[in-house]
């Protein structure tokens, strides 16, 4: 893969952020992989595990992110999503 290069389909996408009760939450994009965390740095941490350490595929959610591993999208709010720093 290169620079700029959009993730493969063997590269999950993962997203994070907050849920409505304020707990963060880190999870794939079909929703059949995530989990609760305490902070925003084990949620990325686990993201980029299970991704395989693939920065570019890891996206902060702006609107609320609910943890539903039922497969159903959980994002209330769409419209942009913003990727990670990457580290240079």
């Amino acid at each position: 893969m290169t620079e700029g290069e959009p993730p493969s389909n063997s590269c999950p996408l993962f997203m994070i952020g907050k849920d409505s009760r304020g707990n963060w939450v880190a999870r794939d994009q079909q929703g059949l992989r995530g989990g609760l965390f305490v902070d925003r740095a084990q949620a990325l941490k686990f993201a980029m595990f299970e991704n395989g350490n693939r920065p570019q595929a890891v996206f902060m959610v702006p609107g609320v992110l609910e943890l539903d591993l039922a497969g159903r999208p959980g994002v209330q709010d769409r419209s942009s999503h913003y990727p990670l720093a990457r580290a240079a």
